[in-house]
Parts: structure tokens; sequence; C-alpha cells
């Protein structure tokens, strides 16, 4: 994958100055759209370039397959009246691939940020080895490409979302699959192009989950103003995320967040990290769902039956979920302390245990936090909107790339 746009220095030549502004029109245009309608003039003023220089860029943006009229018009500008402008829907688009625990789910991104296609199998990736794994996950994704291909995208590259510590394109580790040093990227890139021989292979990023899922908010989310916020996913393990000023936060060799593996208790339960009492233990899946009661179902299903349960004010139900949220609290308060984010946004399983949830972690964030900002009920403490879905900001990562730089992705002359 390439890396993002690096900043442009005093000695910038005239492609390179071209390229640039090219990004800034096509990122215009895909904001503008969002909120209504992007115009040529509109687009001038919030790049600020003239517009006769964005016609040209938009003249060039649309004959490369990123941009079309809408063929609305707008009057009462000077000169011609203005034409609607928007993000094409064919064309290039990103893929994006979650590999979970439980499940393998795939997804295809446009330009506009819309997920257009989505596959999600869910099955044990823990009895697998990884090549196993990677490979299933591949399957899917071809399958999946397959589908994009039918509506006329061109997926240009895939990101792979992760569970554990991920670096330079391998799991360093995730102790709930039990990988150790694994080339993630590598065996899917491998897998991916066996399963598609007479095409160019696809470029390959990897990062954590629980990464993604946080730029997935950021992107797409309802976050409004907020762009510093922790990030707290819950399925069997606890990962965590940092978004700071809109960058995501990934510590000095990546591994930043890792929020679940933080000690509550030293001498509390074996952790499968090997260390005691994380966080995981307390504030996991599998731990929600003894501390209830809940014997022989796991997964998905033992989330419905927790959430059931909870509704129906089953005490045992109420108070592991209770449990939870205090030990969630208390672990919140000390980063919330370091950090000072405007919210704190809870995803994967926490999203829909959130009114049971919610409060005593609120009071326990309420009495630990130093500054005296946070209080119950404050909209700081809030559930994902976009459910933490990995997966697309994994495919959205690849958009970015290609709204970075879209001569590098234009469609070859005859293609």
């Amino acid at each position: 994958m390439k890396s993002i746009l690096t900043p442009l220095g005093p000695k910038a030549d005239k492609d390179t100055v071209r390229r640039h502004n090219l990004s800034l029109v096509l990122r215009a245009v895909r904001d503008e759209g969002a909120r209504g309608d992007a115009t040529r003039a509109g687009v001038a003023a919030r790049v600020g370039l003239t517009r006769a220089a964005v016609s040209s860029l938009v003249e060039q943006l649309m004959d490369s397959g990123f941009l079309t009229e809408s063929g609305k018009t707008f009057s009462g500008q000077a000169g011609r009246p203005g034409t609607a402008l928007k993000v094409a829907r064919t064309g290039p688009a990103g893929l994006g691939v979650e590999i979970n625990i439980d499940y393998v789910s795939v997804c295809v991104v446009d330009l506009a940020g819309t997920g257009r296609v989505r596959q999600t199998e869910h099955l044990d990736n823990r009895g697998a080895p990884a090549e196993e794994a990677l490979a299933r996950a591949a399957r899917l994704a071809a399958r999946t490409l397959e589908s994009a291909y039918e509506q006329e995208l061109r997926p240009v590259g895939a990101a792979l979302a992760l569970p554990g510590l991920v670096s330079g394109g391998s799991v360093r580790q995730a102790p709930n699959l039990g990988w150790n040093e694994v080339p993630a990227q590598e065996l899917f890139a491998d897998a991916l192009a066996a399963l598609r021989p007479g095409h160019p292979a696809l470029p390959v990023a990897s990062e954590n989950e629980a990464n993604l899922a946080a730029l997935a908010e950021l992107w797409f989310g309802g976050l409004g103003d907020v762009r510093s916020f922790l990030y707290l996913t819950g399925e069997i393990g606890v990962g965590g995320a940092l978004v700071l000023s809109g960058e995501l936060l990934r510590g000095a060799h990546g591994f930043a967040g890792e929020i679940g593996h933080v000690v509550v208790d030293p001498a509390g339960p074996e952790c499968r990290c090997g260390s005691r009492g994380c966080l995981e233990q307390y504030a996991g899946q599998a731990a929600l769902l003894r501390s209830a009661g809940i014997e022989g179902i796991g997964g998905a299903s033992g989330v419905l039956e927790l959430e059931r349960r909870a509704g129906a004010e089953d005490p045992r139900a109420v108070a592991a979920i209770g449990e939870a949220g205090r030990m969630l609290g208390r672990v919140l308060s000390g980063a919330v302390n370091l950090v000072d984010p405007d919210a704190v946004v809870l995803g994967g399983i926490y999203r829909s245990l959130m009114p049971w949830l919610a409060p005593p972690a609120d009071e326990e964030l309420t009495g630990r936090v130093v500054s005296g900002l946070w209080s119950p009920g404050s909209g700081r403490l809030r559930a994902s909107s976009v459910a933490g879905d990995a997966a697309r900001g994994a495919a959205a990562l690849v958009v970015q790339d290609v709204l970075d730089d879209p001569v590098a992705y234009a469609e070859p002359s005859g293609g």
C-alpha cells in the first residue's frame, strides 16, 4: 500500500503541485457532497484556488472517472449556472477484511465512503492454524471482489483488520487466537493471489482491528465536532484505540491502545497474555457470560442471551454487566486523566449493553477523573454509532490513499 501524501516542500515541482491540488479538489467534492451539493464555486472557496483552476482540475478528475455531474444546476451565481458535482459510484474502491476470533467480515467501500458490498462468515478461528484462517478470509475476499466487479467497482488494495499486536505486516501476538509472529499480511496476499490467476496482485496493508474500528468511528460515526476520543471495543477480548486531534495514535511500535491488558488486580485470574488480573478477565465477553451464569452459549448468541436477561431485570445478569461497567470506568479514568479526550466511545458488545453498563462506568469516571469535567449524563461516554466496524475502517483506509493521490489510481488508458 502507498503511504499517505507527504507535505509539499518549498521546491515541489509543477506535477507534484497539481497532484496535490487534485487531491484537495476530490476530497472537497466528497466532503461537500456528504453535507449537500458540491459546485465548482463552492469547492474553489473551500480549497482556496481560483474557479478556473478548480474547473480544470474537475475536468481531469471527471475524465479519469473519479467525479461526475449530478445534472442539478444552481442559479444566482456570476456567470453560467453552477452544476452539482459528486464522487463517482464506480471505479476505484477499497477492500477491508476483518479477521476476529469467531468471524471474518469483508466489505468494499467506494470513494464516497459508502459500504457497497458486505459478506460475513461466523466461524471459530481459535482452533485453526493461522494459515488456514487467513486462507478462509482470502476465499471470502475473493467472492466479495467478484460482487464488487459486478457493480463496476475496482478495489485497488486491501487492508486487514487483525486482533492483537500488529506491526510490520505481522501479528506479533494475539493471545485469544493463539498467534505469535504470524506474517498475516504476506499469507493473506499470497492466498488471495492464488485464488485470482490472471488478475494483478492487490497491495495489502494491515492494522490492529480496534484502531480501524476507531477510524471508522472518526470517518463515518456521529461524533460531530469531537476529534479526540478513546475507543474501546468489547468482544472475546477487549481492545482500545486513541484518536487525538483527528489522528490515530499508534505509539512507538504500533501497539498503543491495548487497554484490555491493563492490570486490574495482580492476584486476579490468569490471562491468555501471560499476565494476571487483566481488564479482559473482568469485562471481556467470556467473563461477562460467566458472571451472569450463562453457560453453554458463546459468541453473539451468548451476548444476545445476556442482553435478554438484563432486559428482563435478571439480577445476576444486571449485576454482571454493572460490575464490568465499574471495572471499565476505573481503567478508563486513568486513561482519561492521562490524555484528556473529549469523549469515550464504546463499541463491540458494549454497544448493546450500554443501558446497564454506562451508569456504573459513568459513576466511576465522575469520581476519578481529576479535572472535574466528567459528570454522569454529560454525553462524553457514548455508544459507537457504526457498531465498531473494523472492516469498513480497513476498506476506508485504502480509500484514503486514493483520495491522497488520485492520479496513482486512475484507470489505465484502454483499461
